[in-house]
């Protein structure tokens, strides 16, 4: 019994000391955001527009205007209410507006 235990107790700082390992080697975010700009926001946009619109549909809406605001960006094409609001700290999709 002592020798499982003493298995069981050297598997877990193994583990521990491998989770601990990897969040030490996690950079820090960017000093800007992972999105830093309009052109990285509308790419971002593009990729999410692209399984909702087909491609033809979406280069029609060009040209793309992209606004900073408390750091979310909003994506507008030159139709609207098409438009796409993406955090600029890390990229997450905050709202997608769909036109008919």
């Amino acid at each position: 019994m002592r020798k499982i235990t003493a298995i069981l107790g050297t598997a877990l700082i193994c583990v521990t000391g491998s989770v601990a390992a990897t969040f030490a080697q996690t950079p820090a975010p960017p000093k800007n955001g992972y999105v830093p700009d309009a052109a990285t926001a509308i790419k971002i946009a593009v990729a999410v527009w692209t399984p909702i619109y087909n491609e033809r549909q979406i280069a029609d809406e060009k040209p793309y205007r992209a606004t900073l605001k408390d750091g979310v960006w909003t994506v507008e094409g030159s139709m609207p209410p098409n438009l796409i609001e993406i955090a600029k700290s890390d990229g997450r999709i905050l709202r997608v507006e769909q036109g008919e």
